[in-house]
């Protein structure tokens, strides 16, 4: 006979493994979860958000000018030929009027042929449109620096053959000072609002925490001239209001408050 050999009851054991391995994790979880629980969350800061402009004009010292000579004739080559003898003129006068050639641009060159239009036939056709002609336009933009001249340059060049204009701009070659002291008022006017409303609310300011700003130019630039121009109707100095500009810059600050 042979020795009876052990018998395994493998489904009996799996449980009271289970069981232990169960109770080990949850003493593992009972162990872990108060530490978490313990960690404290972060407290944000009390803080205040103001907004405020402050502004500051200076009279510019800058003009920018747009104008064009515009001619026609039967053939693009007569009138262009017609517009380059005029704006050759105008350009010596700018030129002899102090303008450095740097600060003269050519803003557009345009020949464009001139159509006559067919009325309808009685059969209801329309015959295609027919060149009748072409319109060459050359047009300047041009920088002047001397502001007082503005009149007496435009004078000028619609004696010379300017007939079509654009705006006048006036600008400054450096803002830089007048948009220092609009940063300064806007700072002093976001202040004196953060502490009113702090007052107010019965806290007290603290620090400053954050501060940005946007500056913004004159816009559109003041003021303006629309040229209607006609050399019949031009005067010895045409009338012209340089005027101020006025920069504006925002500042919005971030106070902490202190209760």
């Amino acid at each position: 006979m042979h020795p009876s050999l052990p018998v395994f009851h493998p489904t009996s054991a799996l449980p009271s493994l289970l069981s232990r391995l169960s109770l080990g994790g949850l003493l593992v979880l009972a162990a872990v979860a108060p530490a978490t629980a313990q960690e404290p969350s972060p407290q944000r800061e009390p803080v205040i958000r103001v907004s405020a402009q402050g502004e500051a004009s200076i009279a510019p010292d800058i003009a920018i000018v747009n104008f064009s000579v515009v001619r026609n004739s039967d053939t693009a080559q007569v009138a262009m030929d017609q517009n380059s003898q005029a704006m050759n003129a105008v350009m010596a006068a700018l030129k002899s009027q102090g303008v450095e050639p740097k600060d003269i641009q050519t803003a557009n060159f345009s020949i464009q042929p001139q159509y006559r239009h067919s009325q309808p036939k009685e059969d209801g056709t329309i015959d295609p449109p027919e060149v009748v002609g072409y319109e060459v336009t050359n047009t300047l933009m041009v920088k002047i620096l001397d502001v007082a001249k503005v009149g007496t340059i435009l004078d000028r060049v619609v004696k010379l053959g300017v007939n079509q204009g654009g705006q006048i701009s006036f600008t400054n070659d450096d803002p830089e000072e007048a948009l220092t002291q609009a940063r300064k008022q806007a700072v002093e006017r976001a202040v004196a609002k953060a502490r009113v409303l702090t007052e107010a609310a019965g806290v007290r300011l603290g620090r400053v925490i954050e501060i940005g700003e946007q500056a913004q130019a004159p816009m559109p630039p003041q003021p303006m001239y629309r040229m209607a121009m006609a050399k019949e109707a031009a005067s010895d100095a045409v009338p012209v209001a340089a005027g101020e500009n006025t920069y504006t810059v925002r500042v919005d600050l971030t106070f902490a408050l202190e209760q």
